[in-house]
């Protein structure tokens, strides 16, 4: 199947689910929703990327956030696959975090203080809302919020790499990624809001396609 198929058919998928949740048709979101992460890895298996072993790290990080969606369709049902849903990606941002370390080291990227600053408010800023709502949950999304906020930094790395055009890609990717996520737990624990499955399912749909472009991108040109 060509590059611009499984990214059309991706597409389609996203807006189907997107306008489900604006209409709340549960039948549409639940359809849809295990169909996105399948959709781009097989868009990179038949991407022609050589490096089978670095295009893996991304494959499990989709993998594992396939897993996590389809664990969390069920959370209203049980509490426990809440939990379950949020340590699927906290695995999946584990494989991200090792893409873009393999990056950073490859073009001898240097840690720069003021991104680790930025990155560091971020977080505690998140956590000092949350803090006070989250109970039993403490712990978990500190744990969390520590590792999409180490993705978020090496991520933010990529941004000076030479290779600019994946370098957008995969920093706008990443972005997204922790907004879809920190939205999600606003909405969770501090203040629910209308629509808000919506931008979260925007987001993060936009989130895999822009780091799987941006690896594909990347890759390829480490190909040549």
């Amino acid at each position: 199947m060509r590059k611009k198929y499984w990214v059309n058919i991706f597409l389609f998928v996203l807006i189907v689910n997107l306008a489900g949740g604006s209409i709340a048709n549960s039948a549409m979101q639940n359809i849809s929703k295990p169909l996105l992460m399948p959709l781009l890895i097989g868009w990179l298996l038949y991407s022609g990327i050589r490096n089978v072993t670095k295009r893996n790290w991304i494959i499990l990080a989709l993998f594992f956030s396939w897993l996590g969606d389809v664990l969390l369709m069920f959370q209203e049902k049980d509490a426990l696959f809440f939990i379950l849903g949020l340590s699927a990606f906290l695995i999946a941002h584990l494989f991200y975090i090792v893409f873009f370390f393999i990056i950073n080291r490859k073009e001898k990227l240097k840690l720069n203080w003021l991104l680790i600053i930025v990155v560091a408010a971020y977080y505690f800023a998140l956590l000092t809302i949350l803090f006070p709502t989250l109970g039993d949950m403490k712990i978990p999304v500190t744990v969390y919020g520590l590792v999409i906020s180490t993705m978020l930094l090496f991520a933010l790395h990529v941004a000076s790499i030479k290779n600019r055009e994946a370098a957008k890609w995969l920093l706008t990717g990443a972005i997204l990624f922790v907004i879809s996520d920190s939205v999600l737990a606003i909405n969770k624990f501090y203040y629910p809001f209308e629509y808000s499955g919506v931008l979260i399912m925007l987001t993060y749909g936009m989130a895999q396609w822009f780091i799987v472009k941006g690896a594909i991108l990347y890759l390829r040109n480490q190909d040549e």
